[in-house]
């Protein structure tokens, strides 16, 4: 199997890295080197509609502070096994939404525990040849899921998972870009980000 180049794009939530994702992959494309966008989400809004739909607030209501993580890791875990695996059948360069330290950082973020196992466990899947962090002011990234109307997040929790992302041990090797730019702007810093890479 083809060993194919992995560029990822993390940030808070409503930090806009779906979107930049999504359009990098189609960049990439069309300037002549296949792309395919992967999302490697723990499946969060699915588990809050459920929940919802019977009574409850959210999927750590429902499920507990024990079992909730539990799930939402497996959840990513699967997502992430996939996307080597077709990446690697491809030889597609492979554009990851989100990838291991973003489960890392919501636990961090939630206080849960386990975050020791989850990050011994996610050791197994390769780290990306860069990584772009999109640094959003969670005052902005919060007014941007509000306006997208799906979900809202706290205020204080968008400043712990921001806090939570810088204090990750590899953060001084992801590239920083400024994620309260004009999305033109933060696309084209992303281009730049990638391509030496891809030239190479």
């Amino acid at each position: 199997m083809a060993r194919p180049v992995m560029i990822a794009v993390i940030g808070v939530d409503g930090s806009g890295k779906s979107t930049q994702a999504r359009a990098l992959a189609r960049r990439l494309t069309a300037r002549g080197v296949p792309a395919t966008y992967f999302e490697n989400a723990g499946g969060r809004p699915l588990w809050n509609r459920l929940a919802r739909a019977l009574g409850r607030p959210d999927g750590v209501a429902l499920f507990g502070r024990t079992l909730y993580p539990a799930l939402e890791a497996t959840v990513r875990a699967l997502a992430m096994a996939r996307t080597v695996l077709v990446a690697r059948l491809t030889g597609r360069t492979a554009v990851l939404d989100r990838w291991t330290w973003c489960q890392d950082v919501i636990m961090a973020a939630r206080g849960d525990r386990g975050r020791r196992a989850v990050r011994a466990a996610y050791a197994v899947f390769p780290r990306p040849a860069v990584v772009c962090f999109l640094a959003t002011a969670p005052e902005v990234a919060q007014r941007r899921v509000a306006a997208r109307g799906i979900d809202t997040e706290e205020l204080a929790h968008l400043r712990a998972l921001d806090t939570a992302y810088r204090a990750l041990p590899e953060f001084p090797t992801f590239v920083v870009l400024d994620g309260n730019a004009d999305p033109d702007e933060v696309a084209a810093a992303l281009d730049r980000a990638v391509s030496p890479l891809i030239a190479g």
